[in-house]
């Protein structure tokens, strides 16, 4: 009995091809398909929300101006009055982390952002837009960021490595902070839901036994939907943070 009940807990970070032999033959998973369908999501939502353009919003308005003026004052109040520029970027992020890890809670969905490639991808991204951004402002001075003001130099030949591993490990935190969480809950969710099959199918005693998993499955999908918008809007506020590095240089 026990070789017919194996947990396979990573099976579901599996990718395979999606919309038959045509995704074969491109490679298109369905990690691929749940990002247009979030994209597709979070269109729909903001024109939705904002096509009424009524005074008093209903329920998809009031949600959809919300999310902007909450983005909005995140990029501002961390970033300054140059956070504007960086708004639609920011907004953007958000929504598609968001999304991904919401969509991945739903039955035969997949979680994009469980996979190591698209959170570092995002991470890289973000890293890169930083560092674009104060060559751009500061020039040549940027690099006087890995040697703070007023440090001795002699302890230049320490700081300044220190400083620039710090600088490059950013992406690396940044993607397997919301990796991990990702594939925590999920591996928790298949765990107990193997449990509760596997105890179902002893007896009546198994079925009473099982409503213990049952009842742990139903908290941590509370948990994790409150995990899946820290996790957005951590990845967010953090872009947010690193920006203002650049813009201010400390």
């Amino acid at each position: 009995m026990a070789a017919e009940h194996t947990i396979d807990a990573l099976g579901q970070f599996r990718l395979s091809p999606a919309l038959g032999p045509l995704g074969a033959s491109v490679n298109f998973s369905q990690s691929n398909l749940m990002m247009l369908i979030s994209g597709a999501a979070i269109l729909w939502l903001l024109w939705a929300g904002m096509r009424p353009r009524a005074i008093v919003p209903g329920r998809l308005q009031a949600l959809a101006e919300i999310a902007y003026t909450g983005i909005h004052s995140m990029c501002t109040d961390q970033i300054g009055h140059e956070g504007k520029r960086f708004f639609p970027f920011i907004f953007t992020l958000f929504f598609f982390v968001l999304f991904g890890n919401l969509f991945g809670l739903l039955p035969f969905s997949f979680t994009y952002t469980s996979h190591i490639a698209v959170t570092f991808g995002l991470a890289l991204m973000v890293i890169v837009l930083v560092t674009v951004v104060a060559l751009r402002i500061h020039g040549l001075h940027f690099f006087s960021y890995f040697f703070p003001a007023g440090a001795p130099k002699l302890l230049a030949p320490l700081i300044i490595p220190v400083e620039i591993i710090s600088y490059l490990s950013r992406p690396v935190s940044l993607s397997i902070r919301l990796f991990a969480n990702m594939v925590a809950g999920h591996v928790m969710f298949e765990v107990f839901a193997s449990f509760i099959v596997m105890l179902a199918g002893i007896g009546t005693i198994g079925v009473i036994a099982a409503i213990g998993p049952l009842a742990l499955n139903v908290a941590l999908m509370g948990f994790e939907l409150l995990v899946a918008f820290l996790q957005a809007y951590v990845f967010a506020i953090l872009t947010c943070i690193y920006l203002h590095d650049a813009v201010h240089l400390h």
